[in-house]
């Protein structure tokens, strides 16, 4: 089964008069995983879609989605599956890659039907692509490992490099995923915004009993969304994206838009949120 909400973009003058229920509805991503069901999230912001397959020990097959027009989902698109569950598959193009939890798989444009088999979470990005790129399974050991931040600073973590340049080629999908360590809470703190491209988060490893509050917004005009395990943000161009957790967490960063350039960041500094 497949479900596809599609969220129109947001002008920030419009987010500013937004109460709880009304942020939530245009920038939380939730209800992604369910059993025997792909779901997607198409959103306006450069064109980018995530979503979650649970093929719960079947098999679910990605191919043809309404919302792009096209025969196929990735005939103009390409695609990174992330597995945040049990061993899985993942089949395109006459091949089949064996996911472990933490493996990331690249499928480039024009790769047809995709098929989810076994008992993984996998969780779905896909953007606009306008040429072709090798399809590529990546594991943690292949993934390049940056760490950051300190302990003093509550924001010690491990930046895992996926879709990227300094590890791979792609047409504009950057992605990876970031741990904290040590008892860190803050996965980016100073704050900054990127006005090339848009980025998604997915949070997952994260205790039913904890949350992470994910801040958002212009930054001088700061809202936040309180976001449970396995739930995520979409973040426009124009907002800052920073969280920080009531316990031990991960997320999943990806960006689509003018470059694949990581460090293409404007910085914003503690001092000047609002």
């Amino acid at each position: 089964m497949l479900k596809v909400e599609t969220r129109q973009a947001v002008h920030p003058d419009h987010a500013k008069a937004m109460d709880t229920e009304e942020l939530r509805r245009h920038f939380l991503v939730s209800d992604i995983f369910v059993p025997g069901e792909v779901r997607l999230i198409y959103s306006h912001y450069d064109r980018m879609v995530v979503g979650g397959a649970v093929p719960a020990g079947g098999e679910l097959v990605l191919d043809r989605v309404e919302e792009t027009k096209t025969p196929t989902f990735l005939d103009r698109r390409e695609m990174a599956v992330v597995n945040i569950g049990q061993p899985g598959s993942v089949s395109a193009a006459g091949e089949v890659h064996a996911l472990e939890r933490g493996d990331v798989l690249y499928l480039g444009m024009g790769s047809g039907p995709v098929t989810f088999a076994g008992h993984g979470r996998f969780y779905i990005t896909s953007a606009p692509a306008h040429r072709t790129c090798p399809t590529r399974l990546i594991r943690i050991g292949e993934a390049k490992a940056v760490p950051m931040g300190a302990s003093e600073t509550s924001n010690k973590r491990v930046i895992h490099q996926f879709v990227h340049p300094l590890v791979m080629e792609s047409c504009q999908l950057v992605l990876g995923y970031t741990r904290l360590l040590d008892g860190s809470v803050w996965n980016t703190m100073p704050a900054h915004v990127h006005d090339r491209r848009m980025e998604a988060y997915l949070y997952f490893d994260v205790e039913e009993k904890n949350r992470v509050l994910h801040l958002m917004g212009e930054p001088d005009q700061t809202r936040h969304l309180v976001v449970a395990n396995e739930e995520g943000a979409l973040s426009p161009p124009w907002s800052i994206h920073a969280g920080a957790g009531t316990g031990s967490y991960a997320f999943i960063w990806a960006m689509a838009g003018d470059n694949v350039d990581y460090t293409d960041m404007d910085m914003v500094g503690i001092g000047d949120l609002r």
